[in-house]
């Protein structure tokens, strides 16, 4: 299976914490596929968001187990990505709905 640019990069994380390393150290946060690398994931930002990217950091999340009564379920396991964006260049805009 081909992932393009725009299946590897699903939706930007806007936590208060995202917010924070936005603002002082330059990073971006995403959620992105599972089957993703670091290597797809930066010629992925650096193609959708015309931007260099320094190095990429990725953090694999298991799906928790929910009881709903009697039965059992499993959350989808999901995996975010920490861009670190070089200091010449420019930072991504995107929109932020609130």
């Amino acid at each position: 299976m081909k992932l393009t640019h725009q299946d590897i990069i699903i939706a930007p994380l806007l936590t208060e914490k995202s917010t924070d390393l936005k603002d002082k150290a330059h990073m971006l946060c995403f959620k992105v596929h599972k089957d993703s690398n670091k290597i797809s994931i930066k010629r992925a930002v650096e193609d959708i968001f015309k931007t260099q990217v320094e190095w990429v950091k990725v953090a694999n999340f298991k799906g928790k187990e929910k009881r709903y009564g009697r039965f059992t379920g499993l959350r989808p396991s999901w995996k975010k990505a920490y861009v670190k964006l070089k200091k010449e260049a420019k930072m991504i805009e995107y929109f932020e709905a609130v």
